[in-house]
């Protein structure tokens, strides 16, 4: 294994397939392809490009990091089902990371993440407390100075590209006891 881990993180859990590749605290290549749909066919392919942009192979990666949602129901699958299978077959950890810790990545804390849910709602998580499902117009946001992605425009936006974020927070965690 290399001295710095060399981390494949990838996201389908909205209208995207996101991938990055972090080498220690380095971004060596990362994509992000807009799609409705087509997650499935699209997800592995597009790996595979990313590791031959940055002239690695499978056998290199010391863990992948996988986006877990929250977000559509399908598109979560696919990340979690194919990153399990990577892991199970190259001997290296999955390590499962929220959309809510990627997205509160380097802001200050304690911070309120918000993300669109469709038809009116959100997906809310503020601070430590559990995330929840709950509709906008019934939030009252007190400290919005406290919102790291909002639906729509953000008080803050998000240090980093959603599939850079999920690879950062795995590195965090890569060599606990729980990487997940």
């Amino acid at each position: 294994m290399r001295p710095d881990p060399l981390i494949l993180a990838f996201d389908t859990s909205a209208a995207h397939c996101a991938a990055a590749l972090l080498l220690g605290e380095r971004l060596v290549a990362s994509r992000l392809e807009p799609m409705e749909k087509g997650h499935a066919e699209r997800l592995m392919p597009l790996l595979e490009e990313l590791l031959a942009e940055a002239g690695v192979g499978w056998r290199d990666l010391a863990a992948l990091a996988v986006g877990t949602g929250p977000g559509n129901f399908t598109g979560v699958r696919i990340a979690v089902a194919a990153a399990r299978g990577l892991a199970l077959g190259l001997g290296v950890p999955a390590i499962g990371v929220t959309r809510f810790d990627a997205l509160a990545l380097g802001l200050p804390e304690p911070v309120a993440v918000m993300e669109d849910a469709r038809r009116g709602e959100v997906y809310l998580r503020d601070g430590d407390a559990p995330a929840r499902m709950a509709v906008l117009e019934d939030l009252e946001v007190d400290a919005p100075h406290r919102v790291g992605s909002a639906a729509g425009d953000g008080a803050l936006a998000p240090l980093y590209p959603l599939a850079e974020a999920i690879a950062r927070v795995a590195l965090g965690r890569l060599g606990s006891e729980q990487p997940r």
